[in-house]
């Protein structure tokens, strides 16, 4: 491939999005000011991620659920499975 091939499709585009709804906005910026990017980097990141042109790795964001990880006791796991248990039974009536 030759350099003039090669720069054309290294040249980077802009996009306007209109209309876009204040809520939107407010999350947009929260999220870029929490990470630390700009609001322009944040959208691409969104963008490249929702379309899987660079997803994201899925541990990205284990800090923003790190209070729900690992919280339960051998008690709370022991009720949740007991209390659960018919959830895993098939009938097989419903089959049929």
């Amino acid at each position: 491939m030759n350099h003039r091939v090669i720069a054309k499709y290294m040249k980077k585009k802009s996009i306007t999005i209109h209309g876009i709804d204040e809520p939107l906005v407010k999350l947009i910026k929260s999220w870029a000011k929490e990470e630390g990017l700009s609001i322009n980097q944040t959208v691409k990141n969104i963008l490249e991620a929702s379309l899987g042109v660079k997803p994201r790795d899925y541990l990205d964001n284990i800090e923003r659920f790190e209070e729900f990880c690992g919280i339960w006791s051998k008690k709370d796991l022991s009720d949740f499975e007991k209390k659960t248990e018919m959830l895993r039974m098939v009938d097989p009536e419903d089959w049929s």
